[in-house]
């Protein structure tokens, strides 16, 4: 037996505005909210336990922004790379600086509260 990803938490000063970006950039819904603020979100009609893990945005007393231990990385579905990358700017990503040469095959980003993710070049098929 081995174990699946189900879902990742991220501490978020405004959950509601990392929900509503992770939900664009993935394609993802709202699935709930817990009393303590926290939101989980994750793919229309499979909800948590589905082929893809959800994320939960919950309202941390101090969220650290930047380079977490752990790191999102996306793949464009529906478009190239370059594509992607302007529709991530466009819905609040901004480039971020980790010390890239510039050859890399991908974008390091950030999100709307400065957590660093990537855009990776390979086009992945759509679930």
């Amino acid at each position: 037996m081995a174990c699946r990803i189900s879902e990742l938490v991220i501490d978020a000063a405004d959950p509601d505005r990392l929900a509503a970006f992770w939900s664009e950039v993935l394609g993802y819904v709202e699935l709930g909210r817990e009393d303590d603020g926290s939101i989980e979100i994750g793919p229309p009609g499979a909800g948590f336990g589905g082929p893809q893990p959800t994320l939960v945005l919950g309202s941390g007393r101090d969220p650290r922004a930047g380079k977490l231990p752990l790191h999102i990385d996306v793949s464009p579905s529906d478009r190239d790379q370059d594509a992607e990358l302007e529709r991530l700017l466009a819905l609040g990503a901004r480039h971020a600086d980790v010390g890239q040469t510039g050859t890399e095959s991908w974008h390091v980003l950030a999100d709307p509260e400065g957590n660093e993710f990537c855009l990776l070049r390979t086009r992945l098929q759509p679930l």
